[in-house]
């Protein structure tokens, strides 16, 4: 992700409007002051929980929303849930927070979040991801990327690999799976070996616990 210095405005020449939602008072204060540095950023409002980041959309009509994941009593996911279901486009969703487990990452995404960054995002990127939200581009952290890179290959699971997880995942071993699925104890050390890069794993726990986690397996 690199910095932009390109301003961005709203069609009547006004600054883009931004909420900030996060629990923590010193955060909001350091992100309202960083944006509303720039002459084309204003930020408009601020919440602490889901809940009331959905009261402030409504009376406040921000174009980007600044959204953490976990907060005392309604959570960020649950938010963005929310508001994609009144309207898929607007405003636009940007995730920062400090979470980047590919579990908050992908509810996030799957969500609805247009955009994905990390607390430690230097300002510039920060910036110029909120103006990049607003013209109505994704932005994500290159961590962030490379997890969903791997989810995108985990979509190409074969038949015969899920069935194979699906059996280990049923406390199976090698020898087990392989009697159970007619096939040999090396074919499924194969099947092993190809599916874990897939899932960004490197062991058997790992590929049946990230499966179940991304719907792979039931």
């Amino acid at each position: 992700m690199t910095a932009s210095n390109e301003t961005l405005t709203r069609p009547d020449g006004s600054p883009v409007r931004v909420l900030v939602v996060d629990d923590h008072p010193v955060v909001r204060d350091g992100i309202r002051g960083m944006l509303e540095r720039e002459a084309d950023l204003t930020v408009v409002g601020e919440a602490t929980s889901g809940d009331e980041a959905l009261a402030q959309v409504a009376a406040l009509t921000p174009d980007v929303v600044l959204m953490d994941l976990r907060m005392p009593g309604s959570d960020g996911v649950g938010a963005i849930r929310a508001l994609r279901a009144a309207d898929r486009d607007w405003p636009r969703i940007l995730v920062l927070t400090t979470y980047d487990t590919d579990t908050d990452i992908h509810a996030a995404v799957d969500a609805g979040a247009d955009g994905y960054l990390l607390k430690a995002t230097p300002r510039d990127d920060l910036i110029s991801a909120v103006r990049r939200a607003a013209a109505g581009h994704s932005v994500l952290d290159p961590s962030v990327a490379g997890s969903l890179m791997s989810r995108n290959r985990a979509d190409t699971l074969t038949a015969r690999e899920r069935e194979v997880l699906r059996a280990i995942a049923g406390g199976g071993t090698n020898r087990q799976v392989a009697a159970e699925l007619m096939i040999s104890e090396a074919t499924v050390k194969t099947h092993l070996l190809r599916l874990y890069p897939k899932l960004g794993v490197t062991d058997r726990a790992a590929a049946v616990r990230v499966a179940f986690e991304r719907g792979l397996i039931r």
